[in-house]
């Protein structure tokens, strides 16, 4: 099935915890769903897509991290959750809703969901007794700890051991409903995550809390069935896109819904949210996309070895669809990738400065000098052309890459022609002719990725007399 078989399209991204501001890693996510959900929109119309994002609020790491600041849970997750967003809005995000798990309707909606599914038998109480890690704020198996008993996630926490009366969700019941759900090549992608979480469903899956005590936990949303619990975390959070998606209309038949997340958050979006949409009677998703980690300078980033960067730092020194550019072109659309401030401004001067840049202001140049007007044709069925067809695979590197294949085209041809060295006008302004208007269509290709680049490239080429116009990726001098 391809995202363009349903009439709407419902982008997600993974909400992020608040225990601390998004840095560079979460950022590629929101680019890449961002990129994805524009492209619908052109296609679709602006109505027939949601883009959803937010702040998962709820948990213990929460709720310790506010009494140590001395300030309530609420005023701690909502100041994390404002600098959050302020970090999407740098990276030009273009979100239908910012969900916050501390939202009323996502409060009621938590509570209704659970219900149902315990209505549906497929919720019970019972003693639970083994690991778990408050980074990730789950259930820990020792095979998901390294040699030292620690986390993957998080080695500088310490692991702990629980042991304490939870509700349980009958995970294990939908080991087959979800095989068989896994063999749709298109339910998660790209194919190497597909075939992990068949194995992890293979090698057995175990029924999971989806409580906590209130003794232990207080920030949380309480059970709708006890009052001396609250819903665990994870349950909780995914409940956000159905949250938005219902109450807007866009979790039906019509609706095509992709969630993207990062590989640490694979069997949640594949395996348990599957299985509790499945439980209360809820429609399925129909992608779950799952990238890879951004290394920088080979490292993981954490604030413990001091190489978190924001999005806002990079956009303020390059701007925001250069750094759109390179996470696009370049960012852990498959597997994990290693980044660097060397390497962005390598690929900024070749592909933006030089590239891009330098071909929107060589044919302005050109059409300004020859006096020549341009008139501007509208473009036709462009967005079902060979070089989006990547798109249906959610590979925005690939479309990227084609685009950039057009744009080599373009600069062959002024190459080849040559047209500052043509005298007869009419041959002049038949080669003009032609570049400007595969300029024209180069740039809008490029709307999902640089938005605000093609609105300053359009101002310029809008009109029949095209004039030169400052550079619209001034070349960076390395040091």
């Amino acid at each position: 099935m391809s995202v363009f078989d349903k009439k709407k399209t419902l982008v997600t991204t993974a909400i992020d915890y608040t225990n601390d501001v998004i840095h560079i890693g979460h950022a590629y996510q929101k680019v890449l769903a961002d990129c994805v959900a524009r492209f619908q929109r052109l296609v679709k119309g602006e109505s027939n897509v949601y883009l959803l994002t937010g702040t998962d609020e709820f948990g213990s790491t929460s709720e310790k991290a506010a009494e140590t600041k001395g300030i309530s849970p609420l005023d701690f997750v909502t100041e994390v959750s404002e600098k959050d967003r302020a970090q999407l809005d740098s990276l030009n995000i273009s979100y239908n809703r910012f969900i916050r798990t501390t939202d009323v309707d996502h409060q009621k909606t938590a509570q209704e969901f659970f219900s149902k599914v315990l209505e549906n038998g497929d919720i019970y109480k019972s003693k639970y007794e083994g690991l778990y890690c408050e980074g990730c704020e789950a259930h820990k198996t020792i095979s998901e700890l390294n040699e030292e008993g620690q986390c993957l996630l998080h080695p500088t926490r310490k692991i702990q051991k629980l042991e304490e009366e939870n509700y349980f969700f009958r995970w294990s019941k939908y080991s087959d409903f979800l095989l068989e759900l896994l063999n749709s090549l298109t339910f998660v992608m790209p194919e190497g995550k597909r075939k992990e979480m068949i194995a992890f469903v293979r090698n057995g899956l175990e029924d999971i809390p989806v409580s906590r005590p209130k003794y232990k936990v207080s920030w949380g949303i309480e059970t709708p069935n006890d009052s001396e619990h609250v819903i665990y975390v994870w349950f909780d959070a995914l409940i956000n896109y159905y949250t938005a998606g219902n109450q807007t209309g866009f979790w039906d038949d019509n609706t095509y819904i992709i969630h993207f997340l990062g590989k640490d958050n694979a069997r949640w979006h594949a395996l348990l949210w599957p299985a509790m949409l499945k439980s209360a009677g809820y429609k399925l998703p129909d992608t779950i996309y799952v990238h890879g980690f951004i290394n920088l300078d080979g490292e993981k980033i954490s604030k413990s070895r001091g190489n978190v960067i924001r999005p806002d730092e990079l956009v303020t020194k390059y701007g925001v669809d250069a750094v759109r550019y390179y996470f696009l072109k370049h960012g852990p659309i498959v597997e994990d990738v290693n980044i660097s401030l060397n390497h962005f401004i390598e690929v900024y001067n070749a592909d933006l400065a030089n590239g891009l840049g330098n071909t929107v202001a060589r044919i302005a140049k050109l059409a300004e000098k020859s006096g020549f007007d341009f008139p501007v044709k509208p473009l036709e069925n462009i967005w079902q052309e060979d070089w989006a067809k990547p798109f249906d695979e959610l590979r925005v590197d690939q479309v990227l890459h084609n685009i950039w294949a057009c744009l080599s085209i373009l600069d062959k041809h002024i190459n080849e022609n040559e047209p500052w060295k043509i005298t007869d006008p009419g041959k002049l302004r038949e080669v003009l002719t032609s570049e400007v208007n595969e300029l024209r269509r180069i740039i809008e290709l490029l709307k999902p990725f640089i938005p605000n680049t093609v609105s300053l490239i359009e101002e310029q080429y809008s009109n029949s007399f095209i004039k030169t116009a400052k550079p619209v990726f001034p070349r960076i001098q390395v040091q």
